[in-house]
């Protein structure tokens, strides 16, 4: 099957200190290539996978659950943990809970994590209803391209598969289950005015990791997908700036500082 426009997985060779990224549910690597190309250009080994079951059209996600895509993100941080002295993770919506697992599972082969508009629940009634409408609906409408620039479209399903959509809240709660084990410094950009996941799911996640290093900063002029949003730059500076205060040797061959 080929993949939509923009969906193709980015990896970068650079320097000894690596970032692994990880989109969202029903989203690709194209939310986040922005970002990854930041990263590349200022010398960070950089890997952007694509997530089983994404990038090409709905029904072959509705075959796929979160144990593949935890899979996928684990085996992408192996292989950085493999190349580099350092590996900080970012992640996007679901991809944020994707982060959270990585670092509560690997411990100290994580260096630091930074979350945009983490997810952390599967809200409302509907919730409730998944472990049997699945078995009666295929799919519900889509969640993508949350973004106010004008203009910027995100690559996304028009669909969310309901089965999914079930191993995604299964998964959401086995996350929630191993937030206290999080200890890495953490960074998390939120936006008030997102209409996929709402403020609770960030404030959950800061009140249930046992972090101490942790910084929150607004997007007031993003959505949901807020790196490829107006406040895209700030997101892939401070992330930047965030990587330099952990690991001072990035920025200081010939790179842009972070400061």
């Amino acid at each position: 099957m080929p993949l939509l426009p923009g969906a193709e997985p980015f990896r970068h060779e650079g320097g000894e200190v690596g970032v692994l990224l990880c989109h969202g549910f029903t989203g690709s690597p194209q939310s986040l290539r922005p970002w990854a190309d930041h990263l590349a250009e200022r010398g960070l080994t950089v890997s952007l996978p694509l997530l089983p079951g994404h990038g090409t059209r709905w029904e072959d996600m509705a075959v796929t659950g979160w144990q593949d895509w935890y899979a996928e993100v684990d085996r992408e941080l192996r292989a950085l943990g493999e190349r580099c002295e350092r590996v900080f993770v970012f992640g996007l919506s679901m991809g944020g809970a994707l982060s959270l697992r990585l670092a509560a599972r690997h411990g100290d082969a994580v260096s630091g994590l930074v979350l945009v508009n983490p997810a952390n629940k599967v809200h409302g009634l509907s919730a409730y209803a998944l472990p049997v409408a699945r078995h009666l609906v295929r799919t519900t409408a889509g969640v993508a391209d949350d973004i106010a620039l004008a203009g910027a479209h995100e690559v996304g399903y028009d669909r969310v598969p309901l089965h999914a959509a079930h191993s995604l809240r299964q998964f959401f709660r086995l996350v929630d289950g191993e937030l206290p084990q999080v200890t890495q410094p953490l960074l998390v950009l939120r936006s008030p005015q997102d209409h996929v996941v709402p403020p609770a799911d960030s404030a959950r996640i800061l009140s249930r990791v046992s972090s101490t290093d942790v910084t929150e900063i607004l997007l007031e002029q993003s959505y949901h997908v807020a790196t490829l949003d107006h406040d895209a730059e700030r997101i892939f500076d401070e992330s930047y700036r965030f990587i330099g205060r952990l690991a001072p040797s990035v920025g200081k061959k010939g790179s842009t500082s972070g400061g």
